[in-house]
């Protein structure tokens, strides 16, 4: 081999060495630390590349961060998503149909979740939800998952969704290194609920309605009722200028009421929740809300429930307050399209230059790798008696 032969031979190697180590330079992960919505402290890889969700609907979030490739990260989830909001499932796998491969560990709070599984996939992050943090310090996942240099990380759109979508999200937006995504969205979020704050602040209270929700409206057919505390969608409710019936009835997040509590108290606006649970449980009756639900659907369902025993005399149906919203609002960051049906529901002229409708528009539009098609809420019509 002439001299020039083997130099060129040594810079290749000395090129291809080059190559090698900047190719593998980023493999040096950057940790940085967060605090988390639980209040935890923890360290974490910046822009990890595994990641596995302990719901699968918290995709409704991390869709806004990356809606050019929204499960480039996502190692494993939970199937919720396709069990209670399928609509939604097929509107993402049209678009993204790696979706349907990716493998379902199930709750990491039950023993049906598998760790070893979760670990050898190599997964650097996993994303629970705050309000089963208790769940998971008594099963001892969190433990486990660190002993394997796995992070946990909580993160809240159900428990306090006013208080911490924001924080969630900006979380997100850090872990992801996607802040620019997360500050966007943030700043659309505040000015849709600022819409609603500066004319409710005006509201006096005794021109508040009294609103009762009714959690997963038809569910169970057979089963009456469910409804939010001063949480959640009850939170929404008083403010969006009503006042939460269940707020007045338990200090907690949800509770069980009877039937009879409620014709009692005749609460002038009925809100209902729905979604297209029919293919994990074929009996409900609840209305289909969803990316393929339609009108005529909405209605005929609408008027099925405001047509069980007693329901007609209540003065919300006879007065035509009888609506009902997608269920899943409740646990996404995408409220503040709910808080404004609320708003135009309980003050019409006040709030008559309210669009919700496009709201959404804008909202997947600006935000979301899926458009918008469906309905998500719903009044029942005058139906001419």
């Amino acid at each position: 081999m002439n001299v020039k032969s083997l130099t060129r031979g040594l810079c290749s190697a000395t090129a291809a060495a080059a190559m090698m180590f900047a190719a593998a330079t980023p493999a040096i992960a950057e940790t940085i630390t967060v605090t988390d919505i639980a209040g935890r402290t923890v360290e974490v890889e910046k822009n990890p590349s595994k990641v596995v969700l302990g719901e699968g609907r918290m995709i409704y979030s991390i869709a806004l961060l990356n809606k050019e490739d929204p499960f480039g990260r996502i190692a494993g989830w939970k199937d919720d998503l396709i069990n209670f909001d399928p609509d939604a499932y097929r509107k993402y796998a049209a678009v993204f149909p790696e979706v349907e491969d990716l493998p379902n560990f199930g709750s990491p709070y039950s023993d049906e979740w598998n760790l070893e599984a979760v670990i050898s996939l190599g997964t650097e992050v996993v994303l629970m939800n705050l309000g089963n943090l208790l769940k998971a310090q008594e099963s001892g996942i969190i433990e486990k998952l660190d002993e394997a240099g796995v992070a946990t990380v909580f993160v809240d759109f159900r428990q306090n969704p006013t208080q911490n979508t924001i924080p969630s999200i900006q979380l997100l937006g850090r872990i992801f290194d996607e802040r620019d995504a997360a500050d966007e969205f943030s700043d659309f979020y505040q000015a849709q609920m600022k819409t609603i704050f500066s004319r409710v602040a005006q509201i006096a209270d005794e021109d508040r309605p009294i609103v009762f929700i009714e959690r997963a409206a038809g569910y169970n057919p057979a089963k009456c009722c469910n409804t939010f505390g001063a949480a959640n969608l009850g939170r929404l409710v008083d403010l969006a200028g009503g006042r939460n019936w269940g707020s007045l009835k338990t200090p907690g997040y949800s509770t069980a009421v009877s039937l009879e509590a409620v014709f009692s108290d005749d609460p002038e606006v009925i809100v209902g929740t729905g979604a297209n649970w029919t293919e994990f449980k074929p009996d409900s009756t609840a209305v289909l809300f969803g990316y393929e639900a339609t009108e005529e659907v909405v209605q005929e369902r609408l008027s099925a429930l405001a047509h069980r025993e007693g329901w007609p005399e209540l003065s919300a149906v006879k007065n035509e307050r009888f609506h009902s919203v997608y269920h899943q609002f409740y646990n996404s960051p995408y409220h503040f399209a709910a808080m404004q049906a609320f708003a135009k529901w309980f003050h019409p002229e006040l709030f008559e230059d309210l669009d919700p409708e496009a709201t959404m528009k804008e909202l997947h539009d600006r935000f979301l790798p899926i458009d918008y098609s469906g309905v998500f809420w719903g009044s029942l019509a005058s139906h001419g008696h």
